[in-house]
């Protein structure tokens, strides 16, 4: 916590950059589907996994923190996309091909 309270959260655009640099620099690849807001879009994020896709976000977790879950898998990854972007046009949408694409996107909720 900082001294004046807690520390801003960084801008989602920022976070966006960081993580599809770091997935790059690991020799992965990382690109951004759909724009969200710059300043505060929800960021969801797409992998693969044996071949199948699976759509992760964040949610409030029971304890009171953020936790990304899987949210759609599959076939049913456009569709989320798709109908969550006309509620929520400030979405960000980024896909990862990286193993252990998870543990980038846990690293990238811890930090901000």
């Amino acid at each position: 916590m900082h001294e004046d309270g807690p520390l801003p959260r960084l801008a989602s655009r920022v976070r966006v950059d960081a993580l599809i640099r770091r997935v790059n620099s690991a020799g992965g690849f990382g690109t951004v589907l759909a724009r969200g807001d710059d300043e505060a879009g929800a960021i969801a994020v797409v992998t693969r996994e044996a071949g199948e896709e699976a759509l992760c976000a964040a949610v409030l977790g029971a304890g009171g923190r953020y936790e990304f879950a899987e949210l759609a898998r599959g076939a049913d990854v456009p569709a989320w996309i798709e109908r969550t972007r006309r509620r929520d046009p400030d979405l960000w949408v980024i896909e990862l091909d990286i193993p252990q694409a998870g543990q980038f996107v846990a690293e990238m909720l811890d930090g901000g």
